[in-house]
């Protein structure tokens, strides 16, 4: 089975930039919308961003778009998260994720999160006001 393998979180002040990647274990780029969603203390899992099956089209959530970009390199079997601007709200336990089939991207939809077929381990991001 595909894992999938996320780091790079960490702590630092409103204003400031992180880069999370995660790397999965195979190819599954031309397969699976792959993305990252995140997860506040005492809220619903959000979906944040993701890219399309075939590495084409991108998703951004409202709250993220035009701080956050998502991107592939293939070759490395990656995605990456830059996060610049990041503020005190954004603070969250970010995951990596991947789903095979849907008719809705996972991404868009909170209630969706439950019916993603891959996740890999969260990474904290800490952001301080």
């Amino acid at each position: 089975e595909v894992q999938l393998q996320a780091s790079g979180g960490g702590l630092v002040q409103a204003g400031g930039s992180l880069r999370l990647s995660c790397v999965a274990s195979g190819d599954i780029f031309d397969d699976y919308e792959i993305g990252w969603f995140r997860q506040a203390p005492g809220k619903e899992r959000e979906g944040v961003s993701a890219i399309k099956k075939g590495g084409g089209t991108t998703y951004y959530a409202a709250s993220v778009r035009g701080r956050f970009t998502i991107s592939l390199d293939r070759a490395k079997k990656a995605i990456y998260l830059e996060m610049n601007n990041l503020q005190p709200n954004d603070t969250a336990v970010y995951y990596c994720a991947a789903d095979r089939e849907s008719v809705v991207l996972p991404w868009t939809n909170s209630a969706l999160y439950k019916y993603v077929d891959l996740w890999g381990q969260g990474t904290q991001v800490t952001v301080s006001s």
